[in-house]
């Protein structure tokens, strides 16, 4: 008993430092997010344009690869990221909240029923034309962003709320990365791609063998991520598959495992470094020319709404059906409007739905619409999200799973 309590200490005491990173980086997303704005819309604007459009170049003999700034970032940086989600859910899959009987059922539904009606409201603005490839933009949530609306409000939101939505985003990380996957990949290289193959099948062989040294796994990741890159598949899901592949346990006792390792050690990065610096790539929409009728357009309106409306539609529905139903029950001491106000914050689409944005609609011609519909319904969840939130905290609270058995 003593020992599981330990064991119990430590697990809580590493999610609530995931929660403190992931809470303070995203103050720090908006706060990029907000100076990008502002330096596109400065007379430096044209600075920041050139310097995103600025050639970058690795070369080794014949072979180089050759970007704009723009893509070194969307494309190298945020594999990176990419690499720390796949370490948190292969962790939550072996010994987090995944792992326990049942606690994904509440989170898992109301994630992937907030991915289809986003999808489908944006299609109803836009069902015909190239911009019907932007559906999956309005789909994702958020967790720096979100987490850091939770942090403003302090002790006003229960750590198992916090758990929920912590769920509830890593679950619909995961079904970006397979959207990505799927509907984004274009020109495939053979060649490119069976050397990717070799790359997994090492970093398998390494698994396998016990080996539990980050270097090893970086290294043979490096050469995934170029030859992903060259394949036509989106080379940020070299990260992903190299995060599942780091192994969770030491090979030695007593010390901590290569994945805590590299994930304690990518997590003050990427939310202090590259999550930021993504931020002020993307985020610097100019409002020259702009009014209330260029977020009517489709693309803007069908994105804004679908994740300031069919986010915290579905999620809440899903929710409340879940629970009426006996599916799953409210997180412990957690009232109806708290949860409908975190639902209202999943709509918080900010890193992945600009993410996936450059890959759905890559022209040029759509890059102010996207931000534009991207900043506008994750800005009114937060608001929205935060004001409930703040007043939801005096709402009596009940036995939830008392009552519903008792219907």
């Amino acid at each position: 008993m003593d020992e599981q309590r330990i064991a119990d200490r430590g697990t809580l005491s590493a999610i609530q430092r995931f929660l403190n990173w992931e809470a303070a980086g995203g103050l720090t997303l908006v706060a990029a997010a907000a100076v990008a704005i502002a330096w596109a819309n400065s007379p430096v604007a044209h600075l920041y344009s050139a310097i995103l459009a600025a050639p970058v170049a690795v070369q080794a003999g014949s072979f180089q690869i050759a970007k704009p700034l723009l893509l070194w970032i969307n494309d190298g940086l945020m594999a990176i990221f990419f690499l720390l989600v796949g370490l948190e859910i292969k962790r939550e899959w072996l010994e987090g909240e995944f792992a326990r009987p049942g606690a994904i059922a509440l989170p898992g539904m109301a994630a992937i029923s907030a991915m289809v009606l986003p999808a489908a409201i944006y299609l109803g603005f836009n069902h015909a034309g190239p911009t019907v490839a932007g559906w999956a933009i309005p789909t994702a949530t958020d967790i720096a962003f979100a987490l850091g609306v939770l942090a403003l409000l302090g002790a006003r939101v229960p750590n198992s709320l916090k758990m929920f939505l912590l769920a509830l985003a890593i679950i619909d990380d995961l079904g970006a990365i397979v959207i990505i996957a799927l509907f984004y990949t274009t020109d495939l290289s053979i060649a490119s791609l069976a050397l990717a193959g070799v790359a997994i099948a090492l970093l398998l062989i390494l698994n396998l063998a016990g080996c539990a040294r980050v270097a090893a796994y970086v290294l043979v990741g490096v050469f995934l991520w170029v030859c992903v890159l060259k394949s036509g598949v989106h080379a940020t899901l070299a990260g992903v598959a190299l995060g599942f592949a780091v192994p969770l346990r030491s090979d030695s006792e007593g010390r901590e495992g290569p994945l805590h390792r590299l994930e304690h050690g990518l997590h003050p990065w990427v939310a202090f470094g590259i999550l930021p610096v993504f931020a002020l790539a993307n985020a610097g929409v100019s409002l020259i020319g702009m009014s209330l009728a260029s977020l009517a357009l489709p693309v803007p309106l069908g994105i804004a709404l679908g994740l300031f409306v069919g986010k915290q539609v579905a999620a809440t529905a899903v929710t409340w059906l879940s629970v009426r139903l006996g599916l799953g029950a409210l997180p412990e001491g957690v009232s109806w409007p708290q949860m409908y106000g975190v639902c209202v914050i999943t709509g918080v689409g900010f890193t992945m739905s600009l993410f996936i944005g450059t890959l759905a609609l890559a022209d040029e011609a759509y890059s102010s619409a996207i931000r534009l519909g991207v900043l506008t319904g994750s800005l009114l969840s937060a608001a929205l999200g935060y004001v409930v939130l703040y007043a939801a905290d005096a709402w009596p609270r009940r036995d939830v799973r008392a009552t519903t058995s008792s219907t």
